[in-house]
């Protein structure tokens, strides 16, 4: 019968564009994380490496480009995107994604596989439904890949970038029309791969070079001390490299962290939202493994995590725990740290080149909210603090409520407390290189956007305990 469903391939045979489409339509119906629903469909999948990469970049391109892609199909599909069935909006949007904006693949490929998979999934009538949208796209492309004809700004930036209104405001009111459009563009791009390179066990250089010898293309990094760009080569997390010690897989903007915390040996060092581990193992690091590092999180799943990472690193002085960040003061007592870390659980905004979902699934009233989480675990991580000791707050997100305004708003009401600017050179000088900040103004915060250096958007704060 032409209307039934026809039943698809095994997993095992599944193409790249069918992988891709099976992952689309999870996160889409479940609100699943693009990046953990890749991955274990991938798993199952068995696709070649060539295939795994199409299917990963079809996935977060689709994702990414959602608004656009929306935006010039709507006027090929005669009743509306709203009325289609989900798993055909997301062939359809992935298709256009190829059409688009991957110039390297035939525009003739994409339709046709589309058809097929069109016919697969569903009938006659669909398959040809998407052969006809699809092939009137393609006779249209030249247009649908120029500029979007908006005014307003904010349509502009946000259908042509593919951003929600509310956001693509927010950031012109903070940053301006222009800074608004490169943070939007930036964080469309593919993400590179970054490691940090564990110093107990290697320098910067000599990692470079076995990662060389291994077949990767790695160079120094131009924000974090520790850091490595790494381009090709295959999977770090499974080189030799890793499974020694001599590295973690962390973006840069993330290392600086735990370099603006500047532990010396010897210190008692909390970090209170610390899963999986990368700025807890980083903070031994720095520290020479001497002292006492306490990695604390909610979740007691992700205890065996920061256990996991600080083994693989080789590193003794963590000690992993499990609490409410916002008890710390309760179980460790008042006053007991030199230095602690709070990075606060944020909206997100610094990774959407990451997860690129969090663009569609988050909103204002999502800020406001986690802004206040924020407020409380900001007061509870300051109580653990000795006189003299500093106080590091971080987010990874753009959104003044969570960052600026938070920081202002804490100083106002504790009076113990003020803005730390002596960080180390070595972290201050790129970003004076690179305008981010200036000598004359800076105070002890900074906000990275993902355009200053191809990195995720970053707040850091270091604060000081004065009495």
């Amino acid at each position: 019968m032409s209307g039934q469903r026809k039943p698809q391939k095994s997993r095992q045979q599944l193409t790249a564009r069918e992988v891709a489409l099976h992952t689309l339509i999870k996160v889409a119906e479940s609100g699943a994380f693009s990046n953990l629903q890749l991955n274990r469909t991938l798993q199952e999948a068995q696709l070649s490496r060539q295939d795994a990469a199409l299917a990963t970049e079809l996935v977060y391109g689709t994702i990414q480009r959602q608004r656009t892609l929306d935006y010039r199909l709507n006027g090929l599909v005669s009743k509306g995107l709203d009325k289609l069935t989900p798993w055909v909006l997301q062939l359809l949007r992935m298709s256009a994604y190829q059409l688009l904006f991957l110039d390297r693949i035939p525009a003739h490929a994409a339709v046709n596989e589309a058809v097929v998979i069109a016919k697969r999934r569903g009938h006659a009538g669909i398959s040809g439904m998407v052969n006809g949208v699809l092939r009137n796209m393609e006779r249209q492309l030249a247009s649908m890949k120029s500029g979007i004809d908006e005014k307003n700004p904010v349509k502009r930036i946000g259908i042509g970038h593919s951003y929600p209104d509310w956001l693509v405001e927010r950031w012109i009111r903070t940053y301006g029309e222009e800074q608004t459009e490169a943070i939007c563009a930036s964080s469309n791009e593919s993400p590179h791969a970054s490691i940090r390179v564990n110093r107990l066990e290697a320098t910067r250089d000599e990692a470079i070079q076995a990662l060389a010898e291994a077949g990767f293309d790695a160079s120094p990094s131009k924000l974090a001390p520790s850091g490595v760009v790494v381009r090709g080569g295959g999977n770090l997390a499974v080189s030799e490299g890793f499974n020694k010690g001599l590295w973690t897989m962390q973006d840069e903007s993330s290392m600086l962290v735990a370099e603006v915390c500047a532990p010396a040996p010897g210190m008692t060092v909390m970090d209170c939202c610390a899963a999986p581990g990368g700025k807890t193992t980083h903070l031994a690091e720095i520290m020479k493994d001497q002292g006492r590092v306490i990695a604390n999180d909610v979740h007691p799943h992700k205890r065996k995590l920061i256990e996991e990472q600080g083994e693989r690193l080789h590193l003794r002085s963590i000690q992993a725990a499990t609490g409410d960040a916002g008890d710390l003061a309760k179980q460790h007592g008042e006053g007991g740290f030199d230095l602690v870390l709070l990075d606060a659980p944020c909206s997100g905004l610094g990774v959407i080149r990451r997860k690129p979902e969090i663009k569609w699934t988050k909103t204002a009233g999502d800020i406001r909210d986690i802004a206040v989480l924020q407020r409380r675990l900001l007061q509870e991580a300051a109580k653990l603090v000795r006189p003299g000791g500093r106080l590091i707050y971080s987010t990874c997100t753009i959104a003044e409520e969570e960052n600026e305004l938070q920081i202002q708003a804490f100083l106002e009401s504790n009076a113990d407390f003020q803005q730390d600017s002596d960080w180390p050179e070595e972290v201050l000088a790129p970003l004076r290189q690179a305008g981010v900040i200036s000598a004359a103004s800076f105070k002890g915060d900074v906000q990275l956007l993902p355009q200053h250096f191809g990195s995720d958007g970053f707040y850091i704060a270091r604060l000081k305990r004065v009495k």
